[in-house]
């Protein structure tokens, strides 16, 4: 017996300390699309990499980009958002000064760069979330291409197999191989209007918004969303997001010289699309200047913060679902309209869009009609005392999925690491307007709670289509706005999120700023989690688990942040895959995790150079390759994470 007990114990011993077989001959993929697909899903059918082996991850190469700046010279601090693409055996990224770049994926190895010298000057943060890859007829001249939207308002084809432009896109242009996205948009001043989001591409037409600077003038350049043919650059058509009842510009009258409306809604998110029913997805902002909807910024406000269905061939609206009645918070709707089959409480599936939202609200809507699938209301909400402003007297609310970020906030509830920190937190609170949600600008400042950058923004949400099961982040982190007359305006020192903004045109400039303690600490005044992870049940809209996403990993002194897990504001955002697992960065401490998608439990966490303000994505080239996970690890300034530029690859050990 005593034998037998010791060799089992032996064998028990040997057995932990061997290694799981880790050879699979299962799936493989590609990730052509920066949402994997143009539904935006994030899901990913490769589980080689599972719940049960991810602890053995680890880096199996890193390429350095090579562009960041941590500020100070011609351009603010980059932001490092990039989710490369993997198609035919090659990996496309771009650098926040828009040079693409080809590498191998199974070795980071360079096979080419270009470098498009884009002009940065006045750039705040400048940024690339991703290029878009097009393959037209075998054979012809540069019938595979990379387009990117470049920060000086161009959009480039590249030959995905040289690295060269393209010449017969834009054949006519000053330089071929690029087209001047400022035609038609009106006047542009300096680093006002550019492309940070990867075009859509449906069939052989290239479809474009744009970032336009928050906060400037009523007649900023038009939010306009484009359609360029794929082989030569030509516009095919132009929505220009006015009202019912406006004349909208059209292609033909840009060709003959004629501008779009000037100040209408823009879309500087990631676009969507539905091939079978030949539907673009667009997520739109609110009219400028963001923060005052008086006359002088007239009736534009049909189209903002919504979600608009428009017809690939044609740009017409098809439908259109509002998020926020007559925007004047810059709640604009960043995060990329998600596409999924929804089967509610019958057998028989809807297709469905999820519309995420800054204030933490996600809308499931019918993809064919814009219709609510689970309830919406209209509630009331707290009204404008702006002289010459006006707000909307309801605001939708979803019932499911219930609202995931707090609607209100008590003076008992402001928070402080320490007293100090509380008293001071308590007496900024007092000095502002804050009656819940949807407060609107005041005189004397107002607490905007969710704010301007969320809840849920760029990053989205990912889809699991086989478990049925959405994942969300989310951030608290609360911003004030005050309306400032313009006779007290004397100069403007904003930024696109904090300080001073112009807003000409209108009687009021406006100031935004964060919610938080002095300088240099920046803690929200608000008790933690400062970000959350969210999984919800596609078909009940019931939440299945909410964990807490971050800690205070180089936010705190003395390196004890990691014993504080708060959660961290948050940006960038997540995938899911078959092998049961949940992938992101997006904190503000530098990790990269892996979660399990059925329990939330935290699997796996790696820290990394610099914090990975981007979304992930995961491939296999052949069934005798492995699965590669890759995230960029960059930082981003503005949010006060150091930059960086590393682009990381991981695998399973051998």
């Amino acid at each position: 017996m005593k034998r037998l007990t010791v060799a089992l114990a032996a064998s028990l011993a040997l057995s932990a300390c061997t290694k799981p077989d880790l050879t699979y001959s299962g799936p493989q993929a590609d990730w052509p699309v920066i949402g994997q697909n143009s539904a935006g899903q994030r899901y990913s059918a490769l589980n080689q990499i599972d719940r049960k082996n991810v602890k053995y991850l680890k880096p199996a190469w890193t390429y350095q980009l090579k562009d960041f700046s941590d500020g100070g010279e011609t351009h603010g601090a980059t932001a490092l958002q990039l989710t490369p693409l993997v198609v035919n055996d090659t990996m496309y990224v771009c650098t926040p000064y828009n040079r693409v770049i080809s590498l191998n994926p199974e070795t980071g190895e360079e096979h080419w760069a270009y470098d498009p010298q884009v002009d940065l000057t006045g750039v705040y943060t400048p940024a690339c979330r991703g290029v878009s890859y097009w393959e037209g007829d075998a054979g012809a001249q540069c019938n595979r291409r990379i387009y990117v939207g470049t920060l000086d308002a161009r959009l480039i084809a590249i030959d995905a197999d040289t690295g060269k432009p393209c010449p017969s896109f834009g054949a006519h242009a000053q330089t071929p191989g690029s087209i001047d996205l400022t035609q038609g948009v009106g006047e542009v001043r300096q680093a006002e209007y550019y492309v940070t989001s990867p075009p859509l591409v449906m069939g052989n037409k290239i479809i474009t918004g744009a970032f336009v600077q928050d906060g400037q003038r009523t007649d900023a350049p038009s939010g306009a969303v484009r359609a360029f043919d794929a082989v030569s650059g030509d516009l095919l058509w132009a929505w220009d997001p006015v009202p019912p009842g406006h004349k909208a510009v059209t292609a033909t009258d840009i060709k003959q010289g004629k501008n779009l409306t000037p100040g209408t809604p823009n879309a500087w998110g990631i676009l969507s699309g539905d091939e079978e029913r030949n539907l673009v997805f667009v997520p739109t902002g609110n009219p400028a200047p963001d923060h005052y909807g008086g006359k002088e910024r007239g009736d534009l406000d049909y189209y903002g913060s919504s979600v608009v269905a428009l017809n690939a061939d044609t740009g017409k609206v098809i439908w259109h679902f509002q998020t926020v009645h007559h925007d004047v918070w810059d709640y604009d709707v960043a995060a990329q309209p998600v596409a999924f089959d929804f089967k509610g409480t019958g057998a028989e599936k809807r297709p469905a869009i999820a519309a995420a939202t800054k204030m933490g609200h996600v809308f499931f809507l019918d993809r064919e009609t814009g219709k609510p699938l689970l309830p919406v209301e209209e509630r009331p909400v707290p009204q404008t005392d702006v002289a010459g402003e006006f707000t909307s007297p309801t605001q939708p609310f979803p019932v499911k999925p219930k609202p995931l970020h707090p609607a209100t906030l008590t003076r008992d509830e402001i928070w402080g690491i320490t007293p100090w920190d509380k008293k001071y937190c308590r007496e900024f609170f007092d000095r502002l307007r804050y009656e819940g949600i949807f407060t609107p600008p005041s005189y004397q400042g107002t607490l905007a709670y969710p704010g301007l950058g969320g809840g849920i923004n760029w990053g989205s949400v990912s889809i699991d289509p086989v478990n049925e099961r959405m994942v969300v982040n989310l951030q608290i982190a609360p911003f004030t706005m005050k309306v400032v007359p313009r006779a007290n305006v004397s100069e403007s020192n904003g930024s696109d999120l904090v300080g001073l903004a112009p807003q000409e045109g209108t009687p009021y400039a406006v100031t935004r700023n964060v919610f938080a303690t002095a300088w240099p600490d920046m803690k929200p005044c608000v008790e933690p989690p400062w970000g959350k992870l969210v999984s919800i049940d596609l078909n009940s809209g019931d939440i299945l688990w909410e964990r807490t996403l971050g800690n205070l990993n180089k936010l705190a002194p003395l390196g004890l942040g990691k014993l504080f897990p708060w959660g961290t504001p948050n940006t960038g955002g997540s995938i899911q895959t078959a092998g049961g697992l949940i992938f992101i960065g997006a904190t503000m401490d530098n990790y990269f995790r892996a979660f399990d998608s059925d329990t939330g439990e935290l699997l796996w966490e790696y820290e990394l150079p610099s914090a990975a303000h981007a979304t992930p994505m995961t491939y296999r080239l052949s069934q005798q390759s492995k699965q590669y996970v890759v995230i960029a690890a960059g930082g981003h300034g503005p949010l006060g994470s150091q930059a960086g530029d590393t682009l990381i690859a991981f695998a399973l050990e051998d």
